[in-house]
């Protein structure tokens, strides 16, 4: 009888689906650790984790491993060359958390826009009057350009043109593979769409070296706004702290970081015109029970052998 390993909390309703299904074994370990779930390895057939790592040497334990299912869509804590070594397809769960995502950078443009640090301090401890500064903006109208096109990106466009936002998209891969239809156009170059924006909202893979770093954010309008609620190290926070000191960037919105948590002495949080918040924009209620199904679902599937490939990331080099 398989059994399945699942490392870290979990919606109920993913347990339930556990529960429920037959034929299959199983344990729960809430502790968000490597090492608090290595000892249950030697019985795992399949694994279900969320956020904690998975090396080399917890793949190596687990003897009997067949596949291993990622509580969301990024893996960089999973060692895929261990998994690739034996041959285990690590699969992903598909969109159940775009619009989470969207959700979150359209109300960090809004939060940013309207100086909403500044203005509930200035309710809570005064001055009453900096409202009479003028400090908060307007973005119907504004530009906003969205780095890279997918999911994400066009429900963030579909929200932002509810407000009278004018938005473009960069995106190399959709260049190259064929733009999508609707209103919504690419830019020819990241350039163009820097000094275009007055808002740019990063929805791209991590590469290996930021796309918004000291050169980038130096071309964009004076006072722009930088919203990330994709990976850290994608804006390089160093460079964007220099700007905001200079002025050169007005505000920003952060949900992920290089390093996560933050330090305390980490640059950006001396800036009361940056909204900071701790890696939520997927982690909402119904994404979660969204993710905790569509987890166990994908190993209940692999197990009966019916697995969607294109929730496999690894399938190329298993090929």
């Amino acid at each position: 009888m398989p059994h399945i390993v699942v490392a870290g909390k979990l919606h109920p309703a993913g347990l339930a689906l556990l529960n429920a299904a037959e034929g299959v074994t199983f344990d729960h370990i809430e502790e968000i650790s490597e090492a608090s779930y290595q000892p249950y390895l030697l019985q795992a057939d399949a694994i279900v984790i969320r956020t904690q790592p998975l090396g080399a040497a917890s793949v190596a334990l687990a003897q009997r491993l067949k596949i291993v299912s990622r509580h969301g869509v990024g893996y960089d804590a999973v060692d895929v060359s261990a998994l690739n070594a034996r041959r285990i397809p690590l699969c992903i769960v598909g969109d159940v958390n775009s619009v989470s995502v969207a959700e979150h950078a359209m109300m960090l443009i809004l939060a940013c826009a309207k100086r909403l640090i500044r203005a509930d301090a200035s309710t809570r401890q005064g001055p009453w009057g900096w409202r009479n500064r003028l400090e908060a903006s307007e973005i119907s109208g504004k530009h906003l350009l969205i780095l890279g096109y997918g999911r994400i990106g066009r429900h963030l466009a579909r929200m932002a043109a509810g407000f009278g936002m004018e938005i473009r998209a960069y995106d190399p891969y959709l260049l190259a593979q064929g733009w999508p239809e609707g209103a919504v156009a690419a830019v020819p170059t990241l350039a163009d769409g820097l000094a275009w924006a007055d808002v740019v909202s990063v929805h791209l893979p991590k590469a290996d070296r930021p796309v918004l770093g000291t050169v980038e954010l130096a071309q964009m309008k004076p006072g722009a706004m930088v919203i990330n609620t994709a990976r850290g190290g994608i804006v390089d926070e160093a460079a964007l702290a220099q700007a905001l000191h200079a002025g050169q960037i007005g505000a920003a919105g952060l949900d992920v970081f290089e390093a996560e948590p933050p330090l305390p002495d980490h640059p950006l949080l001396g800036f009361d015109q940056v909204i900071l918040t701790p890696h939520i924009a997927g982690l909402t209620a119904e994404s979660a029970e969204r993710m905790a199904v569509a987890s166990v679902q994908n190993v209940l599937d692999f197990l009966n052998g019916r697995l969607d490939p294109g929730l496999i990331v690894n399938r190329d080099a298993l090929a």
